[in-house]
């Protein structure tokens, strides 16, 4: 109990929010009122809001604002949540879940800081390991409320989703530790994979290392070819499940015949499942090194890929269980691929920080295009494109990693 702080209650309402109910209700709301296509763009725009993590990095660093900066993300997270399921254009459910995805960015900055710079250093894997704990045991709870909310009362859903930002508020306005030390010239490299499952452009640790200034100099001192390589890897596999995800309770309802309580509990269940498997991913990435690691999760989350492309072409009535257990194959993979590409970016990058905010800028750059590539394919082609999509996009990343002991430049030193 020594490592646990009352505030950390805010990260685990966020994560019942903004990683449990609106990935599930905010595309099943979009997709009733305007279609496929729509719920793309504004998954794409929600994961934008992830794209603004160093501005809120550097207000915090420099104008030390990070309660304000919790508490107005919170804030911006639920009225965007409440809001959507009253706005009926196309501009306002951008602007909304941009407003979602801003929010949640400016949340997340902050988590870490509050723990580097209030406590030793001795004290950080622990305390940074509970917060992540109450993240992703949010999130589970989230996935819960969203099944129990389903199609017919996904208003109520989101409108709960925009109480819970709003309950986070105090705990985090009263509990969070008073951090007056001068700015952080340097933030350290911490290698502590996110131990929920999706969303991670979204996640605290995501939000945490950030490009900062002189980024391009580090990168023409540091930037190997291999690290390039790693990142243009990542990129495509990454945007190929964040198709995948973007649109995965619409998806799952219309192509494989899954309502939407069943999917979310479904993914609620392979959560908790990975929360579990992290663990034993980190102990097998510290004997064994970050690259089988990468390896075994693309490979499954290929596979799986794989899986749900074949159960479109069975019957209807016959592609849902299937369905949920290729998905939850999905999730699982995630556990390898956390763990082995932090390990991996932290031994390209000598464990620098801006290393680790390049490889997390990435990422979410994957989740927008991925987002805007999938409604678009699901309003093109058709549902069954998606997972195809994500087939395409997974292929490069494996192949990357398949081959990566044949690359003869070595690391920049």
């Amino acid at each position: 109990m020594r490592w646990i702080e009352p505030w950390y209650i805010s990260y685990a309402l966020l994560g019942a929010a903004a990683a449990g109910v609106i990935p599930i209700l905010l595309p099943l709301t979009v997709a009733r009122a305007a279609g496929p296509t729509m719920v793309g763009m504004v998954m794409a725009a929600f994961s934008l809001g992830g794209l603004t993590a160093p501005l809120w990095g550097r207000l915090a660093d420099l104008r030390r604002l990070h309660r304000p900066l919790l508490v107005g993300g919170l804030i911006g997270l639920a009225a965007g949540s409440a809001a959507v399921p009253e706005a009926h254009s196309l501009v306002g459910l951008l602007g909304l879940a941009l407003l979602q995805g801003c929010g949640l960015a400016a949340a997340s900055t902050v988590a870490f800081l509050f723990i580097v710079e209030a406590h030793p250093q001795g004290e950080w894997d622990a305390r940074i390991g509970w917060l992540q704990a109450f993240y992703a045991a949010g999130q589970v709870g989230g996935l819960l409320v969203a099944a129990a909310a389903g199609t017919g009362a996904s208003r109520v859903g989101l409108w709960i989703a925009g109480g819970l930002g709003a309950a986070a508020v105090v705990p985090a306005f009263l509990g969070v530790p008073r951090v007056t030390t001068a700015p952080l010239v340097k933030r350290p490299s911490l290698v502590q994979p996110p131990r929920h499952a999706g969303w991670p452009t979204g996640s605290p640790h995501h939000m945490y290392h950030h490009p900062r200034e002189g980024v391009v100099r580090w990168l023409r001192a540091s930037m190997s070819p291999r690290f390039a390589l790693l990142l243009a890897g990542w990129l495509a596999s990454f945007a190929g499940s964040a198709a995948f995800f973007s649109l995965y309770p619409v998806l799952m309802q219309s192509e494989y015949g899954v309502p939407p309580g069943r999917s979310s509990m479904a993914f609620a269940a392979a959560a908790a499942a990975g929360l579990l498997l992290s663990a034993s991913a980190g102990r097998w990435s510290s004997r064994s090194g970050p690259l089988p690691l990468l390896r075994l999760g693309l490979g499954v989350r290929l596979a799986a890929f794989l899986l749900l492309w074949a159960v479109t072409l069975a019957p209807l009535p016959l592609r849902g269980w299937p369905a949920l257990s290729a998905f939850l194959l999905v999730v699982l993979a995630w556990s390898f691929l956390g763990v082995g590409s932090e390990a991996q970016v932290a031994e390209l990058s000598h464990r620098e920080g801006e290393g680790m905010g390049i490889f997390n800028a990435v990422t979410a750059v994957g989740a927008v295009i991925g987002s805007a590539a999938g409604g678009w394919a699901a309003g093109a082609l058709g549902y069954a494109a998606v997972p195809v999509l994500a087939i395409g996009g997974s292929i490069p990343g494996l192949l990357v990693f398949i081959f990566w002991r044949s690359a003869r430049v070595e690391v920049a030193r």
